[in-house]
């Protein structure tokens, strides 16, 4: 077996908000611990941008969602250019791709089950534009053996916290429980920042809610908030994964019928939205199973001010509430962090998912190689 050795890596991610692709350069150790050493992050071309929402809206042809799939290959490769005409060659590049489409349901027709996801961003163009040795198509592996694809970060989590509910708030929200007292698991709690970003683009032509000022100058609409509460993703039970598909423009244009009139307390409202579907999660199925004395919030959410707010009064006053950063982590990086760490597992064939978490029947090695020649 060949001995394990430090490897230079650069992750790539691109999550539901396609805000832009965050790159970062990575160690990581035989220990599993990873460094940052640094990230960017590089925007997609507007035209590019574009496309993935109308992919996202399934908007586009096949054609030109055979094209966008090289593209986005492209804009991968350039950031992680950037990084290589700062710092050289890593060993390895880690491509998590754009998920335009994720199904984790047990859907068959001719008895042939119907279970996937694509992500696309092809690893072919990143390995040759690159000139580096390319691991990508995480998710799929778990999904054939059973499981959702998702969370797939629960590998890192395990590895680097401890009796936490590490939560990350990016498009969509997602925790990790890592605890003494029972088996690593993970979900999806609900939506993050897709309803606030569209809002807020919607209502005030800005790409996302900065600070969440925007949500701090309303008022939230209790009556609202708990219609919004009745949606039945909250109430499945775990292993339990969503996205863009459920929560859709459309799903977002329909709840906005019984909206309230003043556009801030809107966004107050999703904002305490996220923040309480978060706080239910906890309690309905975290605390009756394990036991937690923080929770750690990555993401764009951390940054939110008046979310982390609603959250500190949402979440019980004996469970402190942090950030990756209070960690030496960072809330940007941390998924390009974990893309990296389960590259590097990829590379040594270690497992690298978490059967309770994703529902998959067995640990597996998740990854493709492309080779740059």
């Amino acid at each position: 077996m060949e001995e394990k050795e430090p490897k230079k890596i650069i992750g790539l991610m691109s999550g539901t908000s396609c805000d832009s692709i965050d790159a970062g350069l990575c160690i990581v150790n035989p220990d599993l611990s990873c460094e940052l050493i640094q990230g960017i992050n590089y925007k997609y071309p507007p035209h590019i941008q574009a496309k993935i929402f109308q992919a996202f809206s399934q908007e586009i042809s096949l054609k030109e969602l055979c094209q966008l799939n090289f593209a986005i290959g492209e804009c991968f490769a350039d950031a992680a250019n950037v990084l290589i005409a700062e710092h050289g060659k890593p060993d390895l590049i880690s491509s998590h791709g754009q998920t335009v489409y994720h199904f984790p349901y047990d859907e068959k027709i001719d008895s042939i089950n119907l279970k996937s996801t694509l992500q696309i961003g092809d690893s072919s163009v990143i390995a040759a534009k690159t000139g580096c040795m390319t691991v990508s198509n995480f998710r799929e592996a778990d999904i054939a053996h059973g499981g959702q694809g998702a969370p797939l970060v629960c590998f890192a989590d395990r590895q680097w916290f401890k009796n936490a509910a590490v939560q990350n708030i990016g498009g969509i929200s997602n925790v990790t429980v890592v605890s003494d007292d029972c088996l690593p698991f993970g979900f999806d709690t609900g939506c993050g920042n897709i309803m606030i970003d569209y809002c807020v683009k919607k209502f005030f032509n800005q790409p996302y809610d900065k600070d969440g000022e925007i949500a701090k100058s309303g008022t939230i609409s209790e009556s609202w908030l708990n219609c919004l509460l009745e949606d039945e993703y909250y109430f499945i039970s775990p292993p339990k994964t969503t996205g863009r598909e459920y929560f859709s423009p459309k799903y977002i244009e329909n709840i906005l019928k019984f909206a309230p009139e003043s556009p801030e307390d809107i966004i107050a409202t999703l904002t305490a939205l996220t923040a309480k579907t978060i706080a239910q999660a906890y309690d309905r199925f975290v605390y009756p199973n394990a036991h937690i004395n923080e929770v750690i919030i990555g993401g764009g959410g951390a940054y939110n001010k008046y979310m982390m707010k609603l959250l500190r009064g949402y979440i019980p006053k004996h469970i402190e509430l942090k950030t990756h950063e209070d960690y030496g982590i960072s809330n940007n990086f941390k998924e390009v962090m974990a893309f990296a760490l389960l590259a590097y597992c990829n590379y040594y064939r270690i497992p690298n998912n978490v059967p309770s978490c994703t529902g998959a029947d067995k640990s597996v090695v998740l990854g493709k190689i492309s080779y740059p020649n």
